[in-house]
């Protein structure tokens, strides 16, 4: 069997205020290596509150969250900054790549943060630019790319630190039909090659179609999981 990357327990997130707002509401679930796993439900339900908790950058109000049997909770700020550099990976809705830096120095980007030498950034971003279909591109800033191929870049950066899993929150939602299948396409042959992790936040029927294990969320509760 494979080994569980996550473990979810009784997970809460209740935003305070006139009417508390219990954005994840008792969730328990495992994500094991190798998934390719969508989280999906209307905007609101609580999944994309549940894919920043997964990814350390939103505290639970309560329950446990174990990532290769790291508590990340029970962390510090400055642990769980280290930790999610070197065990998360993450693309986003909106890219977040830096307009100043090259395809490449973007992907190295992360490898520099970890004190990697420089010609195992340099060699490993090339592979992964290659492998996202854009080894032309390495010196092209974000400015000089399509939205297709900004986002490639943003997948091939969350692989750089060979992380345990990769979140992606919205990935395909500012993106064409073409791109987005070319896009799935990528992530689901670096999954079944690489035995990489996904999780998605998603309500893209692309994105769904594609996953292996879907989750539906509503109300901050898991409705259906299969």
């Amino acid at each position: 069997m494979s080994k569980p990357v996550i473990e979810v327990k009784n997970l809460e997130k209740v935003y305070e205020g006139v009417v508390p707002v219990h954005a994840v509401n008792g969730i328990s679930l495992t994500i094991t290596q190798g998934e390719f796993t969508a989280l999906k439900g209307p905007s609101g339900c609580g999944k994309t509150t549940l894919l920043n908790m997964l990814g350390g950058l939103d505290q639970p109000t309560k329950g446990s969250i174990a990532i290769g049997g790291v508590d990340i909770t029970t962390l510090s700020e400055n642990e769980l900054i280290d930790f999610r550099l070197r065990n998360i990976g993450f693309v986003f809705q909106a890219y977040n790549l830096i307009p100043v830096l090259s395809a490449q120095e973007n992907v190295s980007f992360i490898m520099l943060l970890q004190n990697r030498p420089k010609e195992e950034r340099e060699q490993r971003a090339r592979q992964l630019l290659e492998a996202v279909g854009l080894g032309d591109k390495e010196d092209k800033r974000p400015g000089q790319l399509s939205g297709g191929q900004q986002q490639r870049v943003a997948v091939a950066r969350a692989l750089a630190s060979k992380p345990q899993f990769v979140l992606a929150d919205e990935p395909t939602a500012n993106l064409d039909s073409q791109s987005t299948a070319n896009l799935l396409d990528i992530m689901e042959r670096l999954n079944k090659e690489e035995g990489m992790t996904f999780v998605f936040a998603t309500h893209d029927d692309r994105v769904i179609k594609k996953a292996r294990r879907i989750i539906s969320i509503e109300d901050g509760k898991v409705l259906s999981d299969n």
